[in-house]
């Protein structure tokens, strides 16, 4: 089952799982993986709530089974 993440942890897993990034961009950084990249929240008070993080998930690419076995 999916909880909300910290920005900090959200990017330490997309390391995990072969992003590399954030990379700087107009209005949000992005995470990138080959050809897939994903867009990263802006720093702000409180976690990513369980809905956006599905959505990065999906744009990412990542099942939440995938998602929940990365340490």
């Amino acid at each position: 089952m999916l909880k909300p993440v910290s920005r900090r942890e959200l990017i330490r897993k997309l390391w995990r799982v072969g992003f590399r990034g954030p990379i700087a961009g107009k209005r949000h950084a992005a995470m990138i993986r080959g050809d897939v990249r994903v867009p990263i929240p802006n720093p702000h008070t409180g976690d990513i709530d369980v809905s956006l993080l599905r959505r990065i998930l999906r744009e990412a690419e990542i099942s939440i089974e995938e998602w929940e076995s990365v340490e």
